[in-house]
């Protein structure tokens, strides 16, 4: 059995977790499977594949030539997953307590404390302005996730090869993970307008908008050159794409806007590169800075890769369930400014007058709600939230390669703090 691997034109095998429609025995995540059929019999869309100008399908292992992967590892990946409700489901009913991050960050508790530390002064003060609007979002706090994953991820595999402290190269890169993130949030800010983050005013409000970007540009730039400074060829190439992945990520949502033909791989492929991309070459660079074999490195990139899809897709769910005042924006932003996100991507499969309302940009007055109630009726939610949770499996999945510590198990607790959300 092969695996069934979706190719973007520059090659890297992204959406190797996404049916697009080829013909093959190939192993295919059993929900975009189940769901290609649904798209082809109702018509409602045009179906996986229906655009081979944008994406290029092919059936292949699902590692390349220059990853060799041990027999017995190869022969787990190929056993797919299993069918029936994923196993990651049934963690639930473990005698655990509920996942905070508190509890989840405290093994890396002291990482992170020398992490934000480290945050003011690693950025510069080259420019006071360009400071200032740094410190304004890197001061409203944050859940410092990504940076959390790349020490946990660290010890693991530390572990793994019984290194028994991080070495500074570690520590850089979670800190060079955190400004590229921080860079995105405010140039996000600046293309959807947004004037709070985190509960302050986000910086082009208090700047204005030239300010924003240059100081975007500013951390982007600076987070580059401590990348370089690594000296690690293969982090760098591995970061430097993410980079090219948020453009790409925002290009291909301007570019889809109001269009309900939009098909699940597409929304999978965007939400990797404005999401899931920064958090797999996180998880990965952490990994080889700690000098584990190829196959656990890759693991960890699937891991960070299948986790950021399952937190996109349940941020998505979050924006139809959650009340103004818990999302500190009004309900359905992203449906309002025509992106088109997984729950109604599900619902427009079911419901025709949801496509009128949406190709009508929400004209008449009303509508707004209407698309929202219609999403919810026709299943949207429960489809996104199954989708949330297969990708959570397989990020379960991918953690198998580790030891048993505390640091696993956080990464497994990662997983279901995520899912928790939309309990």
């Amino acid at each position: 059995m092969m695996s069934m691997t979706c190719r973007t034109f520059d090659g890297r095998a992204v959406l190797d977790f996404v049916a697009c429609g080829c013909s093959s025995n190939a192993l295919l995540d059993r929900y975009s499977v189940r769901n290609y059929s649904k798209a082809n019999s109702k018509g409602s869309c045009r179906g996986y594949g229906a655009r081979p100008n944008r994406i290029r399908c092919g059936v292949s292992s699902m590692k390349t030539a220059q990853t060799p992967v041990p027999k017995m590892a190869a022969e787990a990946l190929l056993n797919g997953v299993p069918q029936g409700l994923p196993q990651v489901l049934n963690l639930t009913k473990e005698s655990r307590k509920p996942v905070s991050l508190t509890n989840l960050f405290e093994v890396v508790a002291n990482d992170l404390l020398t992490l934000n530390q480290n945050l003011h002064s690693i950025v510069g003060a080259e420019n006071p302005v360009l400071m200032s609007a740094a410190e304004q979002i890197f001061g409203a706090g944050g859940k410092r996730m990504r940076p959390a994953l790349a020490f946990l991820v660290s010890r693991a595999t530390a572990e793994l090869v019984g290194l028994k402290e991080l070495t500074k190269e570690h520590r850089r890169l979670a800190e060079i993970i955190e400004m590229i993130h921080t860079a995105s949030l405010i140039h996000d800010d600046v293309l959807d307008e947004s004037d709070m983050r985190r509960g302050k005013e986000s910086v082009h409000q208090m700047f204005g908008t030239r300010v924003a970007v240059l100081a975007g540009d500013f951390m982007f730039a600076q987070s580059s050159w401590y990348l370089a400074n690594l000296e690690n060829l293969q982090v760098i190439k591995l970061i430097s794409q993410v980079i090219k992945d948020f453009a790409s990520g925002e290009i291909k949502q301007a570019s889809s806007l109001f269009d309900c033909d939009v098909e699940l791989e597409e929304y999978l492929l965007k939400s990797y590169y404005k999401t899931a991309s920064l958090i797999a070459a996180s998880t990965k660079g952490a990994a080889i800075f700690s000098g584990v074999d190829n196959y656990v490195a890759e693991k960890m990139y699937d891991y960070g890769k299948n986790l950021g899809l399952s937190f996109q897709v349940v941020d998505d769910i979050l924006d139809f369930t959650q009340s103004a005042e818990q999302l500190g924006k009004p309900a359905g932003t992203d449906l309002a400014k025509g992106n088109l996100t997984a729950p109604v991507i599900f619902a427009l499969r079911k419901e025709p007058k949801l496509r009128d309302i949406i190709d009508s940009e929400f004209s008449e007055t009303g509508s707004l709600d209407e698309a929202i109630a219609l999403v919810k009726a026709c299943g949207g939610i429960e489809q996104a939230q199954e989708l949330a949770k297969e990708k959570a499996h397989l990020a379960i999945q991918n953690l198998e390669c580790l030891p048993k510590t505390a640091f696993r198990l956080a990464l497994e607790d990662m997983v279901m703090f995520n899912l928790q959300r939309i309990d």
